[in-house]
Parts: structure tokens; C-alpha cells; sequence
């Protein structure tokens, strides 16, 4: 079985010191959530730096929060104080919802040595351990990044599996988004889903009252419930490439460490033209 990509509340409470570590608050909201990251940051993990995974990202691309360019990804993590020696424990306060996407980032730029808080830090709240307000002020260093294109479809490719239905493709969003039942906040984007995609919630693989992940025989079994079969290729989407990479954790969870995300998601095939409306049924 693969090394979990998780870490305990309880193991980083006893290892917030520990050296050649950095704790990433990945902490993000969607704009319907009305909660503000940055502002929530305010009290954190001791020693925790704030990912912003919209400002680590591609800002001449139209598309939200989609990757950086390997140099652009290397230079704001050196900015950071991260060196590719470093171990990173990564947290949220939205169902694993960037954390995952920030522990994705780093694994497709070569960077192993990461892991996931389990629960978060709504578990590290259930547990009554401490919060701190004093932001860390890192040390710039040298990052060195590795892109592996094989953890990233981009449309073309997508286009490609779904012509020829030769990968699996499962869409992490809530299933009256994927029905095409909710109202886009974005006028240009259509509703519905991927042709033959699988839908299977992002907020299912996650245990709602310790908000930690499923134990891997649920997880196991949700997904040949869900008729995902995992001895075949899988793909990941959802709307703008953030829930996604939590079934990729999933997955990783599961010994399928390979698993690659559509970046774009929704928010960039809703835009095409080829997107037919019958699709949402």
C-alpha cells in the first residue's frame, strides 16, 4: 500500500518543530461561501505560512486559479522559505478542499515530501489545541521545480479521453451542479457535466463529523458504488480544478498515485461551444 499522503492532528501537534518542516494554510472559499481566507489566516496553526492558490497560479489565464509555469511555481515557494530538502504539511478550513489541490501542485512540480492535515483544522479545533496570530516571516531560498505533465490534462487531452471513452472521468462537484440543477454565478459558463463523466461529491470522501477523510475500505467501497472501476484510467474534474484533487487524494490513498486532474474543469469546458445542453441530463 502507498505511504499515506495524511497526517494526524495529534502527530502534528507533537511535531510542530520538527526540523525541515513548513505547515501551509491552504485555506480557500468560494465566492457563495462569503468567508474571507486571508482574513481567517489571522489565527492559524503556530508557524503556519498562507498558500494563496489564486496567487500561485497562471494571472494572465482567464480561467481561476489554474497552474503557474515551473518557474513562476519555483519562485514564489523559495519566496515562501521552502527548498526541495523541506517536508510540508498542508491544512484547510474547507473539507480538504485546497489542501488537496496544494498538495496536487507540488507533487506535479516534483515535490514528494508533502502531506495533508486529516480533518484539518476544523479537527484541530475539535481538539481544543492552540491557535496562533504571529505571522512567520520566511527566509527566501532556492526551490527547484520539476514539472510532471502527466498529473495535468489540458482540454485537448480531455477533448481526447472523451471522444474515445478510454479513461474514466469523475467529476467531484455536488450533484445538482453536475445535473446542471444550479444556477451558475457565471452567465458565460453552461450547466451540466463532461459527456460520460461520473459524478461522485468531493464532500461524500470526507467522515462530516470529524471532517477527516473516509478509512480506505469506505473510500474503496464508495467508489465501485460510485461504478468507478480502479483498475482503469481515471481523470478527475470538477469546477475549477480545486475539489478534484480531493478524489485524486482519495485515490492516492488507494495505491493509484498516478491520477491526473483537468485543470481547467468546468470553468473551461462550460465555455465551449461544442458543450452541448443535452449533456446536463
Amino acid at each position: 500500500m502507498t505511504e499515506s499522503a495524511l497526517v494526524s492532528c495529534e502527530w502534528l501537534k507533537q511535531n510542530l518543530n520538527a526540523e525541515n518542516q513548513v505547515i501551509l494554510d491552504a485555506t480557500f472559499f468560494l465566492p457563495r461561501q462569503k468567508r474571507n481566507a486571508q482574513l481567517e489566516y489571522q489565527q492559524h496553526i503556530s508557524g503556519a505560512l498562507f498558500f494563496d492558490i489564486d496567487q500561485v497560479a497562471d494571472l494572465n489565464n482567464p480561467l481561476p486559479h489554474t497552474l503557474p509555469n515551473t518557474k513562476q511555481f519555483a519562485d514564489e515557494v523559495g519566496e515562501m522559505g521552502i527548498d526541495n530538502n523541506m517536508d510540508i504539511v498542508i491544512y484547510d478550513n474547507n473539507h480538504f478542499f485546497a489542501a488537496a489541490r496544494v498538495w496536487w501542485m507540488f507533487r506535479v512540480f516534483g515535490h514528494n515530501k508533502v502531506q495533508i492535515l486529516d480533518g484539518g483544522l476544523a479537527r484541530w479545533k475539535q481538539l481544543n489545541y492552540p491557535l496562533n496570530s504571529e505571522q512567520p516571516v520566511p527566509v527566501r531560498t532556492i526551490f527547484n521545480a520539476q514539472y510532471h505533465p502527466e498529473l495535468v490534462f489540458d482540454l485537448k487531452k480531455m477533448m481526447s479521453v472523451q471522444k474515445t471513452h478510454s479513461w474514466q472521468i469523475v467529476d467531484a462537484r455536488s450533484t445538482d451542479s453536475f445535473l446542471g440543477q444550479r444556477t451558475q454565478a457565471d452567465i458565460s459558463l453552461q450547466t451540466g457535466h463532461i459527456p460520460n463523466s461520473i459524478n461522485l461529491p468531493y464532500a461524500r470522501l470526507t467522515n462530516s463529523e470529524q471532517q477527516t477523510l473516509l478509512p480506505n475500505r469506505k473510500l474503496q467501497s464508495l467508489f465501485g458504488e460510485t461504478g468507478i472501476d480502479l483498475s482503469k484510467p481515471i481523470v478527475t474534474t470538477c469546477g475549477s480544478g480545486v475539489s478534484a484533487a480531493v478524489i485524486i487524494l482519495a485515490l492516492y490513498q488507494l495505491g493509484r498515485t498516478e491520477v491526473p486532474m483537468y485543470d481547467g474543469s468546468w470553468a473551461e469546458w462550460g465555455r465551449q461551444l461544442y458543450t452541448p445542453k443535452q449533456m446536463k441530463v
